[in-house]
């Protein structure tokens, strides 16, 4: 194949990942116009449709994706075995992207990887904060943060931090309104702050939990974010009660701004793990992060939230 076609099938790889001519040209360095002639190009020789394109996206067709599926693993081998190089200096270097929710990026990524990287000029790191769960290969990112127990089966999982707990709060002037609740129904009587999560545009289920009877609860009220930092604001003003992380309403519950509820329905997770896929190599620069986020019984920096 003559070299130029596979800087072609590079272009198309970014689009069909991207699906945008904008961001893959950015990606690439080139102009959109100059991008859109060389898909037409490169689909003009093979003689089948690649991309199906409207005005507001850019999808792979049937062709497209089967094209997608074969080719872009070998491209990222070969990124990664170049990436790899630097091994062979004395100091890593190289760009970490990272997937992960508010939470864990707050509470274990910054403490952990802030005073390494320190150590590690030559490394950058890009954290994205996302909720959506998405697939991390089709997005290219060298990694991703969430609970054990919603790693897929086919990622290579480190653990990097302990078991936590979720709390359900709200300030003593709500709850001198509205009785306690004690059982998930009761939930229904309340204002309830939640968060609306990407995926499928659904409201975050609380998960509770007592002895060993499970449930997911949808709960309704006046206000839904997608953060869990302006949920604890808004519980904080009084507007109902709230679903976040013991630690971030652990404060507030000391100086008694907050009082917590259904205590007993509210389980231990399995904690946070790094994921990345089985076929991907590990890059020097990956390794200190890895090494960095290890989960240990040593107490990692205090958290600023």
């Amino acid at each position: 194949m003559p070299r130029e076609n596979i800087n072609d099938l590079l272009a198309f790889v970014a689009v069909a990942r991207e699906g945008s001519f904008t961001k893959a040209a950015a990606q690439l360095g080139v102009s959109q116009s100059a991008l859109s002639h060389t898909i037409r190009g490169l689909e003009a020789r093979m003689g089948v449709r690649l991309l199906s394109r409207t005005t507001r996206s850019v999808s792979p067709t049937e062709a497209g994706s089967y094209l997608l599926a074969r080719i872009g693993p070998g491209f990222d081998e070969i990124e990664s075995g170049v990436a790899a190089l630097s091994d062979f200096r004395d100091t890593p270097r190289g760009h970490v992207r990272i997937t992960t929710a508010e939470h864990a990026a707050n509470t274990v990524l910054w403490p952990k990887l802030a005073p390494v990287m320190q150590r590690y000029p030559d490394i950058s790191i890009e954290i994205n904060v996302d909720y959506g769960l998405g697939d991390i290969v089709a997005q290219r990112f060298d990694m991703g943060i969430r609970l054990g127990d919603q790693v897929a089966k086919d990622m290579i999982a480190v653990r990097i931090g302990p078991d936590w707990r979720m709390a359900i709060v709200a300030t003593p002037h709500y709850l001198e309104r509205m009785p306690a609740p004690q059982t998930p129904q009761d939930l229904a009587a309340h204002q309830c702050i939640t968060m609306r999560l990407p995926t499928h545009g659904g409201l975050m289920a609380w998960e509770l939990e007592k002895d060993g009877a499970a449930v997911q609860v949808r709960v309704q009220g006046q206000w839904v974010f997608n953060g869990s930092r302006a949920m604890l604001r808004a519980a904080l003003a009084g507007f109902g009660l709230t679903y976040v992380p013991e630690d971030m309403a652990a404060p507030h519950l000391a100086q008694g701004e907050l009082v917590r509820v259904m205590d007993d329905w509210c389980q231990p997770f399995s904690g946070y793990h790094l994921y990345y896929p089985h076929r991907r190599g590990m890059s020097p620069a990956m390794r200190v992060v890895v090494d960095a986020l290890r989960h240990s019984e040593v107490p990692a920096l205090p958290t600023v939230l």
